[in-house]
C-alpha cells in the first residue's frame, strides 16, 4: 500500500481522486460510519471552482450543464459588498453547494476510480520510519494495523494525525464572539422580489449573504439550495450556554442585534434545522505541513475564524500534493519535489490569514470600526480596490516561485481560462486537464516532437498569451515564454518532472 488518507471529507476525498488519477490506489479511513448531516460549508468560492471544472466535477456539483462563469454581480465581504460589475472581468467564481453534496459527488468519483473508503474506521496511533508509516486503526471489528509508504492527515481541525506527530498549531483564539445559525422559515411577504433579500424594518433590505452589522452584532440571511434559508447572528461578550440552541434563542438573538422581531418559523422535514452556537473562533496554521512521511492538508493544516475559504484552500492542497506524492512513489520525482508542498501551500495559507483577520476586524464592535467601515465602503467604489479584494477572496493573487528569474507574468499562477483550437477541433483547457497530467501548450507548432509524461497540445495562437506554456497537474503554470527556447523549457521540465521528462526532448 502506498498512501493512507485519514479523513473522508471533501479534502481527503479530493486527494484520493487526485492520487487515483495519478495511478495510485489510496485507502481512506473515515471515522464516521456514515456521512454527517450537520451543515458545514455551503459552497465553493474562488479558484477551487475552476479546479473542480478541470476535473470534470463542476456539472455534477452545480446540477446544471456548462462551464462555470465568474460572478459579475455582487459578493459579500465583511458585511459589505463588492460590486464585481465594476471590473472588466471578475476573478471570482462561486458555486453554492452544501458540503454533504460535495462529499457525495467526490465519494462517487473516488469509488469509480478504485479508491477504497473504510467508513467507521478511526486512526488512533501511528509510527513512522525511513520506509513508511504504520497506523493503528479502530474499526467496527476491533483494532488493527495498516502500513503504507505515506500517510496524509485530512482529519480536520482537531486532527489526530497532527497531534500524534507532535506538530504545533499556533495562532489566535477569539472568544468574545457568539455565532448562532439556524434554518428558518420567513414569511413570503418579507422577501423582496427583486433582490430576493429579506426586508427588515428599520434596516432596509438584508441582501442575500451580505447581512447587516449593528453596534450590537451582525445578522445575515442566506437562501441556499436544498434547504430553508440560513439565519445567522453574531454577538459579542455573550454568556456561555451548555444547552442546545433553540428557535426561541435564535429569535431573541435577532431581536438584540436588529432591535426588531423577525417572525422566524421552524421548518418541517429532515433536519437538523437548529444548527449550532459557536463561542470560539480560531485562526491557526500548523508549524509544518510535513513530518517525514506524514503530510497535513485542509483544516488539519490551517483553520480560519472568519470569512470561509477553507475548502478553497484544502481542495487545492490536495491537488498540489497528489501528483508530487505519486511521483515520489514511482521514483520519478526530482530532488526536493515533496518539500515544495509545504512551501507553496503555506503561501496560500498565510494569505488567507490576512483575509480572515481583516474580515474579523471589520466586523468587530465599536465606533472606531464603524468609521473604518465607512471609509472602506467608500474605497469599494474604486474598481482597483474591488479587484484587490476579489483576488484575495478567490485566491487568484497566489503566485508560486517556479525558480525562474524574470518569469512571464503567468508563471506561478493558476492557468487562465482558455478556449483552444486544436487539430482535433475546439476544446477548453479545463477539458484537457481532466486526466490530471501535465500539459505543454504549444502555439508555435514546433514542440510536437516531445513524447513523455507531459501531454503536448498544439493549438492556434491566442491573443494575449505567450507562445508556449507548461502547466503542472495542479493547474499552475510552471513555465511560459514568447520564445519557447529549449533551454528554458528543459530546465522547467527537469525541475518539476525530472530526468524522465527531459530525456524525451
Amino acid at each position: 500500500m502506498n498512501v493512507i488518507i485519514a479523513g473522508g471529507g471533501p479534502n481527503g476525498l479530493m486527494l484520493a481522486c487526485e492520487l487515483a488519477l495519478a495511478g495510485q490506489r489510496p485507502v481512506v479511513l473515515e471515522r464516521l460510519a456514515e456521512p454527517s448531516r450537520e451543515p458545514k460549508a455551503n459552497g465553493l468560492v474562488g479558484e477551487v471552482v475552476r479546479l473542480v471544472d478541470h476535473r470534470g466535477l463542476y456539472e455534477a456539483l452545480a446540477g446544471r450543464p456548462g462551464p462555470p462563469q465568474p460572478n459579475s454581480g455582487y459578493f459579500p465581504y465583511a458585511g459589505m459588498y463588492l460590486n464585481l460589475g465594476l471590473l472588466d472581468r471578475s476573478p471570482l467564481h462561486v458555486l453554492p453547494v452544501p458540503q454533504r453534496k460535495i462529499v457525495a459527488v467526490l465519494t462517487e468519483r473516488a469509488l469509480a476510480l478504485g479508491v477504497e473508503i473504510r467508513t467507521g474506521h478511526e486512526l488512533v496511533g501511528l509510527e513512522q520510519d525511513g520506509d513508511g508509516v504504520t497506523v493503528r486503526v479502530d474499526g467496527p471489528e476491533g483494532r488493527y494495523s495498516l502500513r503504507a509508504k505515506y500517510l496524509v492527515g485530512a482529519d480536520g481541525a482537531r486532527s489526530a494525525v497532527r497531534k500524534l506527530c507532535g506538530i504545533d498549531f499556533p495562532g489566535v483564539t477569539y472568544d468574545r464572539t457568539t455565532l448562532r445559525m439556524a434554518h428558518a422559515i420567513v414569511p413570503a411577504d418579507w422577501i423582496d422580489p427583486v433582490t430576493l433579500g429579506l426586508k427588515v424594518p428599520g434596516h432596509g433590505i438584508a441582501l442575500p449573504f451580505i447581512g447587516i452589522r449593528t453596534e450590537q452584532g451582525g445578522f445575515s440571511y442566506a437562501p441556499l439550495p436544498d434547504h430553508p434559508p440560513t439565519i445567522a447572528t453574531t454577538e459579542w461578550d455573550q454568556p456561555e450556554a451548555d444547552e442546545p440552541l433553540t428557535m426561541d434563542e435564535m429569535r431573541a438573538s435577532v431581536r438584540r442585534v436588529l432591535g426588531v422581531d423577525l417572525p422566524l418559523g421552524e421548518p418541517t422535514g429532515d433536519g437538523p434545522h437548529l444548527l449550532n452556537r459557536l463561542t470560539k473562533g480560531n485562526t491557526r496554521i500548523a508549524e509544518r505541513f510535513r513530518d517525514g512521511r506524514v503530510f497535513l492538508l485542509g483544516d488539519a493544516a490551517h483553520i480560519y475564524s472568519a470569512g470561509g475559504g477553507g475548502l478553497n484552500l484544502g481542495m487545492q492542497d490536495a491537488a498540489n500534493l497528489a501528483w508530487k506524492l505519486a511521483a515520489a512513489i514511482e521514483a520519478t520525482a526530482p530532488d526536493g519535489l515533496l518539500d515544495t508542498y509545504d512551501r507553496e501551500r503555506r503561501i496560500a495559507a498565510e494569505r488567507l490569514v490576512v483575509y480572515a483577520s481583516a474580515t474579523a476586524a471589520l466586523l468587530a464592535p465599536g465606533s472606531d470600526v464603524t468609521a473604518l467601515r465607512t471609509l472602506f465602503g467608500e474605497m469599494l467604489a474604486d474598481a482597483s480596490t474591488v479587484r484587490r479584494v476579489a483576488e484575495l477572496l478567490a485566491g487568484s493573487d497566489i503566485r508560486y516561485d517556479m525558480g525562474i528569474a524574470d518569469a512571464h507574468p503567468l508563471v506561478g499562477r493558476f492557468a487562465p481560462p482558455m478556449d483552444l483550437v486544436t487539430p482535433d477541433g475546439p476544446v477548453r483547457l479545463a477539458e484537457l486537464a481532466r486526466t490530471a497530467r501535465p500539459l505543454l501548450l504549444d502555439f508555435t507548432g514546433t514542440l510536437d516532437r516531445f513524447q513523455g509524461p507531459v501531454d503536448v497540445i498544439t493549438a492556434e495562437p491566442l491573443e494575449g498569451l505567450p507562445a508556449a506554456l507548461l502547466i503542472r497537474p495542479d493547474n499552475y503554470v510552471a513555465w511560459a515564454s514568447d520564445d519557447p527556447d529549449a533551454e528554458g523549457l528543459t530546465a522547467a521540465l527537469d525541475r518539476w518532472f525530472g530526468a524522465m521528462a527531459t530525456n524525451q526532448l
